[in-house]
C-alpha cells in the first residue's frame, strides 16, 4: 500500500480560468450570418454550433423535450465550453444568460468556438 496519497493524476492539468467571453451576449454585431442563423434556424443552428463543438449533433434538442424555461443543455454546455476555453464565470451565470436569451447564447458559443479554432499543421519527420 502506498503511503503517498496522489492528489492529481500524471498528464492532468488544470486549466486556470483567466479570461472573459471573446464577445458578449449581445454582440450580434460581431458575426451577422451566425446571428441570422441563431435567430431564423434556432434549432438548425444549435445543432450543428454542439456538432462543431464535439458534441452529439442532436443533443440541443433535449431542451424542447425538456421543456419549461431552464434549457439545461444550453447551459451545460456553456459551461463546458467555459471551462475548454478558459473562461471565467459562474453556473448560475450560465443559467440566467440560458433562460433568457438562448438564441443570444448560442451564437456567443458560436463566436467563441470561430476565435478558439486550433489550426491542424502536420510535420513530416521522416527525411527525404
Amino acid at each position: 500500500m502506498a503511503n503517498n496519497p496522489v492528489f492529481m493524476q500524471p498528464g492532468v492539468y488544470e486549466k486556470t480560468l483567466s479570461r472573459d467571453w471573446s464577445t458578449g451576449v449581445f454582440q450580434c454585431s460581431e458575426d451577422i450570418e451566425s446571428c441570422c442563423c441563431g435567430f431564423w434556424c434556432y434549432w438548425c443552428f444549435t445543432c450543428q454550433t454542439a456538432d462543431e463543438f464535439g458534441e452529439l449533433s442532436c443533443l440541443p434538442l433535449v431542451d424542447i423535450c425538456l421543456g419549461g424555461c431552464v434549457k439545461p443543455v444550453t447551459m451545460s454546455v456553456r459551461a463546458v465550453m467555459r471551462r475548454r476555453y478558459g473562461i471565467q464565470g459562474t453556473l448560475c451565470n450560465d443559467c440566467v444568460c440560458s433562460v433568457f436569451c438562448s438564441p443570444c447564447v448560442w451564437c456567443q458559443m458560436y463566436r467563441e468556438m470561430k476565435r478558439n479554432v486550433q489550426p491542424i499543421t502536420f510535420v513530416n519527420t521522416r527525411p527525404r
